[in-house]
């Protein structure tokens, strides 16, 4: 009875002598979370019909990536950092991410996974968090400009009390690491902030409805081995999507 969780992933572009191919391309990170949380992982193909994949699925995963086309969320402008738009991904990502909401399929975002989140349900996005704003000392959003290691703490995030907290292993701070340079600006209508980051910025939402709908800025996968809180969200995906089976199997 182990759910099924599709993890949706980039491409990437390989230049060959003999041609140039685009792979599907995914951090395995994200798969070991899946599977260390007891759930079957499978990488998903793009489809014309997102949708049709919610027959197999138990669950989704949407992975961490580039940047999504500002003019889905209404911006009329480009940052200089807004990086890797690919709208063949930003079509099937929201797409999926509306239909798995509306059909009760459990959703778990990560970095750019909830940014998808927020725009498929209406809210919009910090294109740059850098830009007129005072980041955490030394931080700034970027771990990797601190010189620290994937699995490190690069800052602490206030997870509010919150029915949802359980999902995160509860209310109160829990240290998290840090790879992103845009951020939610206006939660979407149905989705609540479920934690903050010391400069204000929305670490965590969480869906208002019945699903199983929970949205994190930071990198969970790159710190579960050594974190094992951080095991914590695959966790709660994996058994909302394993009761979801059950219930459909009476």
């Amino acid at each position: 009875m182990k759910p099924v969780i599709g993890i949706t992933p980039g491409t990437k572009l390989v230049e060959r002598p003999h041609g140039n191919f685009h792979y599907v391309n995914l951090n395995e990170d994200y798969v070991a979370g899946v599977a260390a949380a007891g759930g079957i992982p499978v990488v998903l193909p793009f489809q014309e019909n997102p949708a049709d994949l919610l027959r197999i699925l138990d669950g989704v995963l949407f992975s961490g990536g580039p940047d999504i086309d500002p003019a889905i969320y209404g911006d009329d402008w480009v940052h200089p950092n807004t990086y890797g738009i690919d709208d063949r991904r930003d079509a099937f990502e929201l797409g999926l991410a509306r239909a798995a909401e509306a059909a009760g399929v459990p959703i778990l975002g990560i970095c750019r996974g909830i940014q998808v989140m927020n725009v498929a349900f209406g809210g919009t996005l910090i294109q740059d968090v850098a830009e007129g704003r005072e980041n955490i000392p030394g931080i700034g959003h970027s771990q990797e400009k601190a010189n620290l290691t994937a699995d490190a703490i690069g800052h602490i995030v206030e997870v509010l009390d919150l029915p949802m907290a359980s999902a995160l292993g509860g209310s109160g701070a829990l240290g998290v690491n840090t790879f992103h340079h845009q951020a939610i600006a206006q939660p979407a209508e149905r989705l609540d902030v479920l934690a903050w980051s010391q400069d204000g910025l929305v670490e965590a939402v969480a869906g208002r409805g019945d699903n199983f709908v929970l949205g994190v800025q930071w990198h969970p996968e790159m710190m579960f081995r050594t974190r094992t809180e951080q095991l914590r969200p695959f966790v709660s995906l994996v058994e909302a999507a394993k009761a979801r089976k059950l219930a459909a199997a009476y």
